[in-house]
This record gives structure tokens, sequence and C-alpha cells, in this order.
């Protein structure tokens, strides 16, 4: 039963994360190749095969590179890289408390980002792991070298070819989809 659990979850991260690279593709914000779609049914092909690509390379490189079962080094890369997401996320949080908003805006405690931020950050540390599983931060260094890769070649593009700059360039219709 585990087996089609954790099958179930790769099946669903792999669709979202081929249109994921798709809606940032198309924002200019990764490389528009990556936003390439089939004529007929709108599949965003060339995200599907960048990110299977990037799955079976996971998964041969921890192969060699792991003590652990390949389960267990890949799971516990994306525990470490969601725990640096939401530590980025209660720093925003922070730092976003600083500006006046309006009254009918989501308001928590002060002490709440502050608590999250720490706790997010102790978990990332080494000493929230056993030896043989740190494999992990090689995993996720990697992939943030992919990303800071995939970064350089928009912003390489944006300038250089489009003169424009990196970024969400339509943030009005971001409003209207969340709606």
């Amino acid at each position: 039963m585990t087996v089609f659990a954790v099958a179930n979850t790769a099946l669903i991260n792999m669709l979202m994360a081929s249109r994921l690279l798709y809606g940032l593709a198309h924002q200019d914000v990764l490389p528009r190749s990556l936003g390439k779609v089939l004529p007929g049914r709108r599949t965003p092909w060339a995200g599907i095969l960048f990110s299977t690509a990037l799955a079976l390379g996971l998964i041969i490189a921890v192969t060699f590179l792991a003590d652990t079962s390949v389960i267990t080094a890949l799971s516990g890369t994306t525990a470490l890289l969601l725990l640096c997401v939401f530590a980025v996320v209660n720093v925003a949080c922070v730092l976003l408390r600083r500006d006046a908003s309006p009254e009918d805006a989501f308001k928590a405690p002060v002490w709440t980002p502050f608590v999250g931020a720490v706790a997010c950050l102790f978990l990332v540390g080494p000493w929230a792991r056993d030896r043989e599983d740190w494999i992990q931060y090689q995993v996720a260094g990697g992939l943030l070298a992919i990303g800071i890769v995939l970064w350089v070649l928009t912003w390489l593009t944006n300038r250089g070819v489009r003169a424009q700059k990196t970024g969400f360039r339509d943030i009005e219709h971001l409003e209207d989809i969340e709606d």
C-alpha cells in the first residue's frame, strides 16, 4: 500500500511541476522554451519533458550517491526544501508586517512568524538529520544550482534578446485568476 501512496504522490508532483514550469515560463521568470504547449490539447509538453528528465536524473544520482533508499533520500530532500520555503515565507511575513495593511487583511499574532521561522531553520540544520541522510543537502544544492542556471539563462535572454526585466510581467492578471 505504501508503494501506491508514494507513486500517487510522485504523479501529483510531476503534474504540478509541469504546469508550474509552464506558468513561470509564460510570465518570463523561466526560459520561454519551458512554456511550449501542444497546439490541440494545450498540454505543456516542454515542462513535462523537463520535469521528467529532472526526476529521472535525481533518481539516478541518488541511487549512486545515497547510503539509504532512493525514496528516503528524495522524500527527505522534499521535506528539507519545504522547510526552507516555509522559513522564507515566515521571514517575509515579519517583513510585510512593517507595511500598513487594510483593516480587513489577515492578521496573526506578532510572535507566530518568528517562531515558525526559527522552528523551520532548526529543522533544516544537520543536527536534525542522521549522518546517512546528509545526501539530502547535496541533492538540494544540486537543485538550487539548476535553478540558478535557469535564472541566469532567463535573465540573459530577457535582457539581451527581449530587452525587458525578468520577473512577473502581468501581476494584475494573476489577481484576476485568484478571484
